[in-house]
């Protein structure tokens, strides 16, 4: 699949900076909040499972948001890729204890963004109207880029969009659907043909 250091270098691209978590990510996710309390273990003990940040329900719920971000088209979308289950994992290991809180907490405010807009939870809306409601929130997240300062809290729904594409552009779904992949490469060849509307490549 395609390495963390492209995948991650294509997402700030795609939104335009460094993307949150980044620099844990590239370090195999060592947890900060993991690191403060890590003692050293035999070596003939596993190591033990980190409590999980996110709910069945919120990953089922993650899963839909990311299929309104990425949806199915002639390739599967982010669902397909589980990008929910993918976000679960980033979060509880790659972002620190505050940037956890802010993305908990940017759920309910997902959810409470849909009631206000239609008197109806995220999951009730049909296909435009959850796609209408994550535009406004996505053009909420780019201003609010626009002035941040380093002291002031990451925006929720930015990170609910990096960990999409993240998650869907490194998956096997995303890497061989909606990319082309080449698991095993052949001779090095520096110009290749390319038409218009050609899938760029997930493996370099």
């Amino acid at each position: 699949m395609m390495n963390r250091r492209d995948a991650l270098a294509r997402v700030a691209l795609l939104m335009g900076g460094v993307v949150i978590g980044g620099d844990y990510f590239l370090s195999s996710c060592s947890s900060p909040s993991e690191e403060k309390t890590k003692t050293k273990q035999p070596t003939a003990t596993a190591p033990k499972e980190l409590p999980a940040v996110l709910t069945a329900e919120q990953v089922a719920y993650l899963n839909e948001v990311g299929d309104t971000i990425l949806p199915p088209t002639k390739t599967p979308g982010a669902k397909a890729a589980d990008v929910g289950g993918f976000m679960a994992v980033m979060v509880r290991d790659c972002y620190k204890p505050e940037d956890q809180q802010i993305f908990k907490q940017g759920l309910n405010k997902l959810e409470a963004a849909a009631k206000q807009k239609y008197s109806k939870g995220f999951m009730e809306l049909d296909a435009a109207q959850r796609t209408a409601l994550l535009t406004a929130l996505d053009a909420e997240q780019k201003t609010y880029a626009k002035t941040k300062t380093p002291e002031q809290p990451n925006h929720y729904f930015r990170m609910i969009k990096e960990l999409t594409l993240l998650g869907y552009f490194t998956s096997e779904v995303g890497a061989t659907k909606a990319l082309r992949y080449l698991p095993v490469p052949g001779k090095y060849e520096g110009c290749v043909p390319y038409k218009k509307g050609d899938r760029a490549w997930a493996t370099t």
